[in-house]
């Protein structure tokens, strides 16, 4: 997490960085517990026997899916127990940062398998994957191109670093927010 200087963020930009990726999993858990708890009930309803090969091998691709998605979204909060008192808020940081990218990596298969999987009972297969597959993309737009898209686009200053009790900067990495340390 150390910037171009090889300097390491501060303990309250890590701090606050796992404060903020906290507030973010609990945002996204909540989404996947809901969805997972949804297509566990699935099985139990009467049309579920009428599914065919293909739907319900979509179906059970879609429920690991999201049990994947919540050990992914879960993983911070158990390394954070798992270490509590170690000293290793930059490690759970780090581990965090990525468990949570790949949480919602998951979670944008998981939910596009889902729609897959409804518009083929509705409208069928081709329209199925058709609606997959824009829904993958949208949400893959909206998550990880368009933030990229606007850093690179928006001439608004970046957050300066935090600063010292006597105006200084604490560290000469400039915390933008997101848990990445730029250069100052």
């Amino acid at each position: 997490m150390a910037d171009d200087d090889g300097r390491r963020p501060s303990q309250e930009t890590l701090n606050r960085n796992w404060d903020e990726l906290l507030q973010e999993i609990r945002v996204t858990q909540t989404g996947v517990q809901i969805l997972t708890g949804f297509l566990l009930t699935v099985p139990f309803s009467n049309r579920f026997v009428e599914l065919s090969d293909f739907q319900r091998n979509v179906y059970l691709a879609v429920l690991a899916g999201s049990i994947i998605t919540t050990g992914l979204v879960v993983a911070p909060v158990a390394f954070h127990r798992v270490l509590f008192r170690q000293r290793r808020r930059e490690l759970l940081v780090e581990s965090g940062n990525r468990f949570a990218m790949a949480g919602l990596g998951m979670l944008a298969l998981t939910v596009s398998g889902a729609v897959l999987l409804v518009v083929d009972l509705i409208l069928g297969r081709a329209q199925g994957w058709v609606a997959g597959g824009a829904i993958f993309v949208g949400l893959m737009l909206l998550w990880a191109v368009l933030p990229r898209v606007l850093d690179s686009v928006d001439d608004t200053p970046r957050n300066p670093p935090p600063e010292d009790g006597d105006g200084g900067t604490k560290d000469r990495g400039a915390d933008d927010g997101d848990g990445e340390v730029a250069p100052a």
